[in-house]
């Protein structure tokens, strides 16, 4: 019986062994993220007399490499939740911090634990590129955000409120918002003011074509009033329209970005079989189903329906100590913040969109109805949704496999 216990860090591990009653088998020695270092830690373990249990943290990407490894050779992997190596206790009131101490600390907790360990399997390659262009689009979107503030800042000086003229959706060719374009044409309201109607009407129709929008002599009129009407806090000078030209030119870069990593993962999510139920289910689109497809992953990895709302954050914790008994008690909020705010959009959505016979909304509604925060009764709802589809999407994985 041998606990391998693994500190990983960024380009190298340190390594213990244990064995029952605390018995070093291996003192504490690092080892790079390199094959030939690999390749000897694992012939390493295999050489160990009995039963060989590897463990280690679940720290960030760091450890998908050399877990990945171990477990292609053959070797039992178990990726911990770094929260449980923290809060496991070693019978002592100094916390050391050092690579060598923890490892020797992680060694422990798998003996101690050694039956309830879960065997670590790697993630599919499709489900891990969906993850990972998913982090990838919370970061581009983070920016975008950030750059189309800062436009609307600069219109407010040169066209103020000329962002909220245009209702129109985002072009489905490169996610395009027609407002970013136009003031890419007209960065200034003098630009229109100090024309005619009729001269204005043919530059914005000729600017429609140019741009594949819908000319409607309405929105045409409608702008122009506005422009009249309009006051800026600067003058017209090409320095200051420059500014805004290169912000618009920015945000459609951002915007592009956004929308090829899209694009991308709704191609990625198409090829999985649980696509068709998970898009099937309201609230769910070509943005969000992707993301909340690729945060949550196979679903098959939960034991049942309460591991997986424990996993994402969204149980509570009883907290009763003497005399006080809890009552209300908050969430978790222990897991993947990135699902909690993909499910957050999809209540906001079913909470504009008031679908009727749909089960989640009339569970928020009924929450709403009794006077529940409303943080609370849409964290409820969230809660219904998630195993909803978890019911849903392990049974269309599961006649998936019996058709293969």
């Amino acid at each position: 019986m041998n606990a391998v216990g693994i500190d990983v860090s960024k380009g190298k591990s340190t390594v213990s062994v244990l064995r029952p009653f605390r018995e070093v088998v291996a003192t504490p020695f690092d080892v790079a993220h390199t094959g030939s270092d690999l390749k000897v830690l694992a012939d390493f373990i295999k050489k160990l007399q009995g039963e060989t249990r590897v463990v280690m943290e679940a720290t960030g990407n760091y450890y998908e490499p050399i877990a990945r490894y171990l477990h292609e050779q053959n070797i039992f992997v178990s990726v911990v939740n770094p929260v449980l190596i923290s809060d496991f206790g070693e019978n002592t009131l100094r916390k050391p911090k050092t690579d060598k101490k923890d490892s020797l600390k992680i060694a422990s907790y798998a003996l101690n634990y050694w039956t309830d360990l879960k065997e670590y399997v790697p993630q599919e390659d499709l489900r891990k590129s969906l993850k990972l262009l998913n982090r990838q689009y919370q970061q581009a979107s983070k920016i975008k955000t950030m750059i189309h503030n800062n436009l609307v800042s600069l219109l407010d000086l040169t066209f103020p409120g000329i962002n909220k003229q245009f209702s129109s959706t985002s072009r489905e060719s490169d996610g395009h918002e027609k407002w970013v374009d136009f003031v890419l044409a007209f960065p200034h309201c003098n630009m229109i003011s100090k024309l005619t109607i009729k001269a204005f009407s043919r530059k914005y129709k000729k600017w429609c074509n140019n741009n594949s929008y819908y000319f409607s002599e309405t929105t045409c009129e409608n702008i122009y009033d506005f422009s009249k009407e309009c006051v800026s806090s600067i003058s017209s000078e090409e320095s200051n329209g420059f500014a805004v030209i290169q912000a618009a030119r920015m945000l459609n870069s951002a915007i592009e970005n956004c929308h090829a990593i899209q694009l991308e993962m709704n191609r990625l999510a198409a090829r999985l079989p649980e696509y068709n139920t998970v898009m099937s289910m309201y609230g769910v689109g070509k943005v969000v189903g992707p993301q909340l497809i690729a945060e949550i992953g196979d679903p098959r990895r939960f034991h049942n329906r309460k591991a997986i709302t424990a996993y994402f954050g969204y149980d509570s914790e009883n907290y009763d100590s003497g005399q006080k008994v809890s009552v209300s008690n908050s969430m978790t909020k222990k897991g993947a913040s990135a699902l909690r705010r993909t499910l957050f959009i999809i209540m906001q959505i079913l909470l504009k969109k008031k679908p009727t016979d749909n089960p989640v909304y009339d569970f928020m509604i009924k929450k709403q109805s009794e006077g529940k925060h409303y943080y609370s009764y849409m964290n409820a709802a969230a809660n219904k949704f998630l195993r909803i589809y978890y019911a849903r999407v392990k049974e269309a994985l599961t006649a998936a496999e019996a058709t293969t």
